[in-house]
């Protein structure tokens, strides 16, 4: 039987990322330094989205899959973090990646809509061309996406149709409230795909620490999700945050501890 460890993941992203956002925009504490493997080491998760920010790690990412090459799942970043292109899209060095280490089973478009407006990054076009590539490889990957819980009400159904996992953030914790209410709007526009949910340590969207209340009560929804089979992953945001001292993540690491060898 699989186990509940083996469904969550980490969001990985280049140390110290997120206090080098904006000049400490999300008004972080202290010093990050945890890689993303030290990070889902920590947390004791087994799968880790590898995620660009800052346009960093630039291509090739060869030593960073190498890093990772001990989890079970890796998916790395098509589209990065809002800012982050590379020059463009990361569709060449994932697929080539992928060639290399057998755990990469997939990519994902991060922020893939704009935070005002919602308008895609990419044209409706160019996301099938890279949901084909990714069909026709060697060994077909799977294309990701991140979707906000405020961007649900703009017109991205297309865009959702054209991907085979979705994932489902809300962004700000004072929106934890009406988690239940948009959940079942996100499972509504996405009836036949694979679903998982991020889960902030951090109150990122209004820049604070997130309270313990809040933590406990979306893993707590996580959890019954996950055992219902409407979700199948949770995915903690991140390795950036994880060293910190923030009683949030060590709430998360003694819960995952406690819940993650059950069965499902």
């Amino acid at each position: 039987m699989t186990k509940l460890k083996d469904k969550f993941w980490l969001w990985g992203q280049s140390p110290n990322a997120h206090h080098e956002t904006g000049d400490n925009y999300y008004n972080l504490p202290g010093l990050n330094i945890m890689t993303p493997l030290e990070g889902a080491m920590y947390l004791g998760v087994n799968n880790c989205c590898r995620v660009v920010i800052h346009n960093q790690p630039h291509p090739p990412f060869d030593q960073h899959s190498m890093a990772l090459a001990s989890m079970k799942q890796v998916v790395w970043s098509v589209l990065g973090a809002s800012g982050s292109n590379n020059d463009g899209v990361d569709l060449k060095e994932v697929l080539r990646q992928a060639e290399i280490f057998p755990n990469i089973t997939g990519g994902v478009l991060d922020d893939f809509f704009t935070e005002k407006d919602s308008i895609p990054r990419i044209t409706l076009k160019e996301l099938q061309d890279i949901h084909i590539q990714f069909k026709n490889n060697n060994s077909p990957l799977d294309l990701w996406m991140v979707i906000y819980d405020y961007q649900l009400s703009s017109p991205v159904q297309q865009y959702l149709d054209e991907c085979d996992v979705i994932t489902f953030w809300t962004w700000k914790g004072r929106e934890l409230k009406n988690l239940d209410k948009k959940f079942d709007t996100f499972k509504s526009m996405t009836p036949k795909k694979r679903r998982l949910v991020g889960c902030y340590m951090w109150d990122y969207g209004d820049c604070k620490a997130l309270s313990l209340d809040d933590m406990k009560y979306q893993c707590e929804k996580y959890y019954k999700w996950l055992k219902q089979g409407d979700i199948e992953g949770i995915i903690f945001c991140s390795n950036c945050i994880a060293d910190l001292g923030l009683e949030t993540v060590e709430w998360t690491r003694n819960w995952i501890t406690k819940v993650g060898n059950e069965e499902i």
